[in-house]
């Protein structure tokens, strides 16, 4: 009898406690959203299976010894998943667009104005019973407002790590949410007039051009914010390597075999922060509506400052294109092409909008950098 019960006390069904099982339940529902929604599954699925695993009480998984424990500490704990991360979409990424048409860079800078109206925001919240955040958490919440999972990933391990699991499912259910978020704010900026607004075709960009703007995107980062440029240094690394053409193998293992395997790390290490201890708080349902927040104004000021350059502009620029400042590639330039044939059939702005889209990449790098700078 004596076997049978000390049997029983390691089982899961004795040592089950309901956090637990609720956060099993929100693991379950972010598989839910990757496998039948589409909703990033590439992260969804690893982060919520990564949930699942360290709730399971007994298991270890999250304890000295334990894998998660292992994969969070010398992956994010040390900033290298999200920087190689970087690497890799650096490599994905043709800057051809924004070297075309260098005023949408002003775009991408434009919607980050959603991050830094967030940190107030955050510090605002803590007159809430119940809310306490510090600057530092204040800083790791606002970069979910451009909308790039691996920045808010590194900002928050430098500066949250206890807010780590809500903040890297925020920003990615954000981004997954892209195409349901940002058309009606769009529309509600713009007037059927402008939506119809035909662009002109993009110059062609030389390999010199390619080659020499990672280089110079780098140099100036060194120079005015060198916080930024572990970020912006690995982002420029893979572009480089895209661009020059003598490593092919290099850029090819970048863009699809390392960085498949650091998603899939990346996830699980996520996952394992969202234990119910450190998930189910009062907290989380701040940065959760703050997140949101930071997207809506981001992809507002976004589409304001297109406004503004449409005006003053000698060439017609449609004001759609300003929400894709936001830097969930390319799915943003996507629902900015789909709004703009919505409006107009012959309005193709996915080459247009891919400009301010990588400027978004950048601005959110630069963005974490100066946070990192000011409150680190």
């Amino acid at each position: 009898m004596e076997g049978l019960m000390i049997l029983w006390s390691e089982t899961g069904l004795a040592n089950f406690q309901w956090p637990q099982l609720v956060m099993i339940a929100v693991g379950c529902l972010l598989l839910f959203l990757a496998i039948r929604r589409g909703f990033e599954p590439l992260l969804l699925l690893p982060i919520g299976f990564g949930a699942i695993l360290a709730n399971i009480p007994n298991a270890g998984f999250n304890e000295p010894g334990g894998l998660l424990y292992y994969v969070y500490h010398v992956g994010i704990d040390t900033g290298v998943f999200p920087l190689l991360i970087f690497m890799g979409v650096g490599a994905m990424t043709d800057f051809g667009a924004l070297i075309a048409n260098p005023r949408t860079l002003l775009l991408g800078a434009a919607a980050q104005f959603g991050i830094f109206a967030t940190l107030f925001g955050a510090i605002l919240l803590n007159l809430v019973p119940g809310m306490a955040f510090s600057l530092q958490d204040a800083a790791s919440i606002a970069i979910i407002g451009g909308a790039d999972g691996p920045t808010a990933i590194f900002l928050a391990s430098r500066l949250s790590p206890d807010l780590l699991g809500a903040i890297a499912v925020a920003a990615y259910s954000y981004m997954a949410l892209v195409p349901i978020i940002q058309p009606p704010i769009m529309k509600l900026f713009t007037s059927d007039s402008e939506r119809k607004i035909e662009m002109k075709q993009l110059r062609h960009v030389s390999k010199t051009e390619k080659v020499l703007f990672p280089l110079a995107v780098l140099m100036m980062t060194i120079l005015f914010l060198p916080s930024a440029t572990p970020l912006v240094g690995m982002f420029c690394l893979g572009n480089l390597m895209r661009e020059c053409g003598v490593v092919d193998r290099l850029s090819g293992t970048a863009q699809n075999e390392l960085i498949n395997i650091v998603t899939i790390f990346l996830g699980l290490a996520v996952g394992s922060k969202l234990e119910a201890d450190k998930f189910l708080q009062f907290e989380t349902l701040g940065i959760l509506v703050l997140g949101a927040v930071a997207f809506s104004i981001g992809t507002g000021t976004g589409v304001l400052m297109a406004k503004i350059l449409n005006r003053f502009s000698r060439d017609p620029i449609n004001p759609l294109i300003g929400a894709a400042g936001v830097s969930a590639v390319p799915m943003a330039a996507r629902v900015v092409n789909k709004v703009g044939l919505d409006a107009n059939p012959h309005n193709f702005l996915l080459m247009h909008a891919m400009g301010p889209n990588v400027a978004g990449v950048l601005g959110s790098a630069v963005a974490a950098g100066i946070l990192l700078a000011l409150v680190g």
